[in-house]
């Protein structure tokens, strides 16, 4: 094999490259082989942000500035979260998500498979992560087996609780890999769902785990032209951050609201005009619920304003969002192309899937401009820790846990 000489490599550098190739039980040249073809394969993750490099070896980056770190994608959907976090120096080292349409979508977009079913998933197989995100699904909690126990005199753990729920396997994740920071986006009603039970067990399950947590219900309409109300929820590792993360949300953007009118295309194709049939239905079922004294039926979008929220049965009838068509004419539904724009995702990303499937993915999507604005907030946490020369954050080797120098 031909060789290659270096000179001149800076003090602080030399160090570091020993400290790995020692910390991989293998000989500097072996260590430099990998470390470059893995860059050239563009192979992501291979040394993280929160590594067991010095703290004084490290560049200090400028308040502000972008910190690379690497995320898990679970629950994924398309990717909304993916998108956000990768816009504030996010890598994502693995994704996963059950419904294979969605996984379609995804491998179009970011040129990955995520793993299927999160409760098979090997967690030995998942790579250590910065951030673990989640757009996980609301479900109630069953009591029945701690009750059980506790009429036994016997102790239960904290994850009796969430038994039998994806939520469980993720606090499983959770506690197994013990990622610096955890990001949970929900539907505004997991607050309220099952009369707050849900909400009290998700929080007293992160607690016990031993995070620092924040949350708030965001509204989407700052950044794009509809109203959508999800909770985020921030955690940071106690025994890392020490409870002091300095975590904050950020107030709304500055200025006008985006506008319904900004979303829409040119010529749409007639077929997602309301039929004669739907129209009357729609316009019937409307007025017998204004009887009733209830606000059910159709939304008729203001152009100048914002939409009613987009759900996952958009492709039903539309009627949640539907699109004034002119004088003497039905109106219309949102063509997919309109529908990834109220959501924030970028004309550039092709639709890969039936209308009936991308109703359905972006209806059930998280706003990618929502989680970059959560994502920025979490790396300038990471950019002020690692810009404290005490503070500087470390995973230990062999997947331990995790600890901060002194």
């Amino acid at each position: 094999m031909p060789d290659i000489l270096i000179r001149k490599i800076p003090k602080e550098l030399k160090n570091w490259i020993d400290d790995q190739s020692h910390s991989a039980r293998t000989s500097t040249n072996a260590f430099l082989i990998d470390l470059l073809d893995n860059a050239r394969k563009g192979n992501k993750g291979q040394i993280e942000l929160f590594d067991s490099v010095p703290a004084t070896e490290r560049p200090k980056p400028a308040s502000g500035t972008q910190v690379p770190f690497t995320f898990c994608d679970l629950f994924a959907g398309i990717g909304g979260i993916r998108l956000g976090l990768e816009a504030v120096g996010g890598s994502c080292v693995f994704s996963c998500e059950y419904d294979k349409f969605a996984q379609r979508t995804y491998r179009a977009w970011f040129g990955e498979l995520p793993h299927g079913d999160i409760r098979d998933l090997d967690l030995a197989t998942m790579p250590d992560h910065d951030v673990l995100a989640a757009g996980f699904p609301c479900q109630p909690f069953s009591i029945a087996g701690v009750s059980k126990k506790n009429s036994l005199g016997r102790k239960h753990g904290f994850l009796d609780q969430t038994q039998g729920t994806l939520f469980f396997h993720l606090a499983k994740i959770i506690e197994t890999k013990r990622p610096p920071v955890i990001l949970l986006e929900n539907v505004k009603n997991l607050m309220s769902h099952d009369k707050g039970k849900t909400w009290q067990v998700i929080q007293d399950t992160l607690d016990k785990l031993d995070y620092e947590i924040h949350f708030q219900v965001i509204n989407a309409a700052d950044f794009v032209p509809q109203h959508r109300k999800r909770v985020f929820i921030v955690g940071f590792d106690r025994k890392l951050f020490k409870g002091k993360s300095g975590f904050e949300f950020t107030p709304p953007p500055v200025g006008p609201q985006p506008k319904f009118k900004d979303i829409l295309g040119d010529a749409p194709d007639p077929k997602y005009t309301l039929t004669d049939k739907l129209w009357n239905y729609l316009q019937k079922y409307a007025e017998r619920h204004r009887k009733k004294g209830n606000g059910f039926g159709f939304g008729m979008t203001d152009l100048e304003g914002v939409s009613r929220t987009l759900s996952a049965r958009y492709y039903k009838d539309g009627s949640e969002v539907l699109i004034p068509n002119g004088p003497n004419k039905n109106p219309r539904r949102l063509t997919p192309r309109e529908a990834a724009r109220l959501m924030g995702f970028p004309d550039h990303l092709e639709i890969v899937v039936s209308d009936t499937q991308a109703y359905k993915q972006f209806g059930n999507a998280v706003v990618p401009p929502v989680a970059e604005s959560v994502g920025r907030q979490i790396a300038q946490v990471f950019a002020t820790k690692i810009t404290k020369r005490n503070g500087c954050l470390l995973k230990k080797s062999g997947n331990k846990g995790l600890a901060e120098t002194r």
